[in-house]
This record gives C-alpha cells, structure tokens and sequence, in this order.
C-alpha cells in the first residue's frame, strides 16, 4: 500500500487512472447513511471529526460510520475499538465513492473527485494566529509556489458543502483566505466539548495511569508546530528542536516531566537517549486533548494549539526562537501576537525555566479574559452537539 501511495504522488498518469475508477465508483448506488471519517489525512483518530463521531455515537443514530486510517496506525484503531477502513485501500476507494457524507479536519487528495452525491463538511483544525492560503504573501512549502498553493487549495474547498468555525473571528479569515461562501456553521470546535466536560481531577487521574506517567511531578507539554522552509520533501517537515532537554532536566526534573508532541507533518524521529523518566515522546499519540487535560503549562510557539488550551485557564508560554523570521519571512500574523499572545513571549530555554517558575504563583484569570471573550465565547461543551443537528439530526 506504502507503494502504491508512492506511485500516486509521483505519477500523474496513475493519479489520472485512478481518478477515472473513482469517478467510475462513485455511479453505484449512493450508501445514504455512511459517513467517512478522516482526521490528518488518516494518521489519527482525533480531533473535530473524533468530536463529531463520538457525538453521533452516543445519540443511538442508525449512521454507518467508518474511519479512513493510514496503514500503519491501523492498530490504534484497533484498540480504541474504532471501525476503519485502510485509506487508499480498493475498500476505501469503494467507500469514499459512495459515501453520503465526507467529515474531514484537513485537504482530501487532489485527485480524488467529490462526487455529486456527497455532503462535504470541513471541520478544520485550528483557529488561525499565522497567515492562511490567500492570505500569506509568501509560500515556501517544498514543491510548490504561491500561486499553485492557492489555486490547489481553491479547487479543493470549492467542494466543502460546510465548514466548521470555531467563532467569528475565523469565520472572517476563512471566508476570505479560503474563498468559502457555502454554508458556514460558527459553533466553537467539537473537539474542545472534552476541555469543557472533562475537566476534573477524577478524570486527569485516571488519563496519568493510563498514560503511564508519574502522579507526583507537575506536567509541561512541548507542543511547536512545524517550520514551512524546513523539510525532507512535500509533506514531510524537519524539526529543529531548540529547546535545551539537559537544561530543564537540571533545573526542573526533580519537580516536573515534559511531554513531546510534535506536529503531524514532522516525520523526523527524535532522539531522546539520555532523558528516560524525564521527556515523554506522545507525537503519534491518537489524541491531543488527552494531553491537554493531564499537564499543568503549555509550552508552545505559532501553533493553534493555544486558543484550545485556553479554555482549561492554565498557564502558556510562547517559546518563539525564531519569531522576527517566521513574522515577516515564513507566515505572518492577523493579529499582534507579541502584545496579545495569553502568556509570556520568550527566546530562550532559560527564559522558559523562568516562566516556568513564575507559573506556579502566577494567577491567570486577568490575563484570560479578554482573550477568552474573543476566541473561547462558544466553547460550552456543546459544540460537536450543535454541528451533529444542522447536519445529522435535522434538529
């Protein structure tokens, strides 16, 4: 299957090929209650659409619903007793064909057709701080330009029937950034409902052991997202972790541990040799929120992670190294970051100790609020519900 993936990046012949066995599977009868699901392009079970499917499941709904899955996470499915089918199987091409509906967190492949009868709907996954698609006035992803980024992007969200916006700041950006004008549903993010219902004592408990972390150290989680100009090729990013592992293992191993979660486009394996018991490595782990909910300081830089964090009211802080480059080179921001951002902006891995620090004694609610009445004024616990009716219950 690994092969077969590679063929069809590589291969516009093949690409055609099997674009017309899609669209020649797409004329069987239509399957009215199916509903695919795909989170990250298949690599996890996580975020909007996880909401969203969880949700239906609860509701005792007669919906047929199956979860597109990459080859080699297909244990994971396995053992959260998620029905899946391998993406880009002869049984997915079936099933994509005739699929009622599509929910998906991010782009569908190029060469894949929306056939007539499918509803659409794009959950995204993210609220945007960095720049998106029409709006960035440079693109150094690999393999690409500006002005094919866009039109690729383009003809890809022309086929949404729905996009999910998590408030309406969003909504402005997506609308324009993405050339979107269908039906857009302004209702926070279903994955942050978990923020919202979860989050008790009882239940970070339980997520610790079953995580296998000590319950006596305080919990940090080193979330960076990926860097455009630094990749192995299209897809696949580098990481260049800047952040001093030795440095906080000295300094703050006898108090604390430090989960990694690395973005989904890195493909680099990190070597973590030396830090046992000190740095937990969950970047392949399904979801995000769990991790979330068990740590006590976000560290992060330019990822949307933080407007999801903010709604646990816990401290951040913004490790940006390189934030005049990523600024006024790589992405740009919609908004002033260094004075808005909800938590100290800082350069160095001393600096992070610090903050780290401070963090202890340090109460947050002022520094929230403003920004909670912006980006968090949907977030209720309610959101995956309220997306399931306009779509799926016809409530």
């Amino acid at each position: 299957m690994n092969g077969l993936k590679e063929k069809l990046k590589k291969s516009p012949l093949m690409r055609r090929v099997f674009t017309f066995v899609f669209i020649c599977l797409s004329f069987l009868p239509v399957k009215k209650k199916l509903i695919l699901f795909e989170s990250f392009s298949g690599k996890q079970y996580s975020c909007n659409p996880r909401a969203i499917y969880e949700y239906l499941s609860s509701q005792n709904q007669d919906y047929e619903m199956v979860w597109s899955a990459n080859k080699n996470v297909v244990e994971r499915f396995k053992e959260a007793g998620v029905p899946y089918v391998e993406r880009l199987s002869p049984k997915w091409f079936l099933l994509a064909a005739r699929a009622k509906f599509w929910v998906t967190n991010s782009r569908m492949p190029s060469w894949v057709p929306k056939p007539r009868h499918t509803v659409y709907v794009q959950t995204w996954h993210g609220t945007p701080l960095k720049k998106l698609v029409a709006d960035m006035e440079e693109v150094h992803m690999p393999g690409t330009s500006r002005e094919q980024y866009i039109r690729n992007f383009h003809n890809e969200s022309k086929n949404w029937d729905y996009l999910i916006s998590p408030n309406e700041y969003s909504t402005e950006i997506f609308k324009r950034a993405f050339h979107f004008n269908k039906d857009m549903i302004v209702s926070g993010y279903p994955r942050n409902d978990v923020l919202i219902t979860q989050n008790s004592n009882h239940v970070m408990a339980d997520l610790k052991q079953k995580l296998k972390l000590p319950t006596d150290k305080k919990i940090l989680l080193y979330a960076p997202t990926w860097r455009d100009n630094e990749y192995h090729g299209p897809g696949k990013y580098k990481i260049n972790l800047q952040l001093d592992f030795k440095k906080m293992q000295e300094q703050l191993g006898s108090d604390y541990i430090l989960l990694l979660r690395l973005h989904s486009f890195v493909s680099d394996q990190v070597d973590l040799s030396g830090f046992e018991g000190f740095v937990y490595d969950f970047s392949k782990y399904l979801d995000i929120n769990d991790l979330f909910l068990v740590s006590d300081v976000l560290i992060t830089d330019y990822s949307s992670v933080f407007f999801d964090y903010a709604n646990l009211k816990r401290p951040m802080i913004f490790f940006t190294y390189d934030i005049e480059a990523y600024r006024n080179q790589l992405r740009g921001f919609y908004f002033d970051f260094e004075t808005n951002a909800p938590g100290p902006i800082v350069l160095s891995t001393d600096e992070v100790i610090t903050e780290i620090k401070k963090s202890e004694t340090h109460d947050l609610a002022e520094t929230y609020h403003e920004f909670h009445q912006k980006f968090c004024y949907l977030e209720d616990g309610n959101a995956a519900r309220r997306v399931a009716e306009k779509i799926f219950l016809n409530r």
